[in-house]
């Protein structure tokens, strides 16, 4: 698979399903994935970092950006079953196995979709994200100021990020950024650091 395929909105590859056992949330489970789809093998390494290193996820209305086959929502999902985790992705296999997985484990506080079905005026407690840094940087600083603004007053995003794919520069330019279009809204900051990956906070203050 080419690095294009998995934001792809309609891969062109052959849909291949295949079952894989993986675990998430302290729970060993049979997911499905397949090919043309980001990390169809299981779980990448980055993920597993996010999903080790991030603190219980806090709210009611969750966001994962960038889905895949699901591991960060269905984890989501398992942990906070009060709340009602999203997920979006623009390619289209990634959904459907979202969907598919969410399904198979009984999560039924999950909705999956493409970025423009999420309603504009809703506000995110927690955002969780292993954000696709090969788009290239024009797009993933678009991603990022179409979501991490919707984070609710208290709310915090919390992302994954290779130090080697520019980590610590993209912590300033959030900073930056944020700091420009929202002045004394945002706190953005380093969370913590595991095996070359950074995991980056970042925190709305409360109205």
């Amino acid at each position: 698979m080419s690095e294009q395929h998995y934001f792809s909105e309609t891969p062109e590859t052959e849909f291949k399903p295949r079952p894989v056992q993986v675990e998430l949330a302290g729970r060993k489970v049979t997911v499905t994935t397949a090919n043309g789809i980001f990390s169809p093998s299981g779980i990448d390494k980055g993920t597993a970092i996010l999903l080790q290193e991030a603190p219980d996820p806090q709210g009611t209305r969750m966001l994962d950006i960038g889905c895949g086959w699901g591991p960060i929502t269905l984890t989501l999902a398992m942990l906070a079953p009060q709340a009602q985790v999203h997920a979006v992705d623009v390619n289209s296999r990634s959904i459907s196995l979202t969907e598919r997985n969410a399904a198979a484990l009984g999560l039924s506080n999950v909705t999956v979709g493409t970025p423009e079905s999420v309603d504009p005026e809703l506000r995110f407690d927690t955002i969780w994200s292993n954000p696709p840094i090969r788009v290239g940087k024009e797009v993933l600083h678009e991603i990022l100021l179409t979501w991490l603004p919707c984070l609710a007053p208290g709310g915090d995003a919390y992302l994954v990020v290779q130090k080697n794919l520019g980590s610590d520069s993209l912590q300033k330019w959030m900073d930056a950024q944020l700091g420009q279009l929202y002045p004394g809204e945002f706190e953005v900051s380093r969370y913590a650091t595991s095996k070359g990956f950074r995991i980056l906070q970042v925190h709305r203050y409360e109205d």
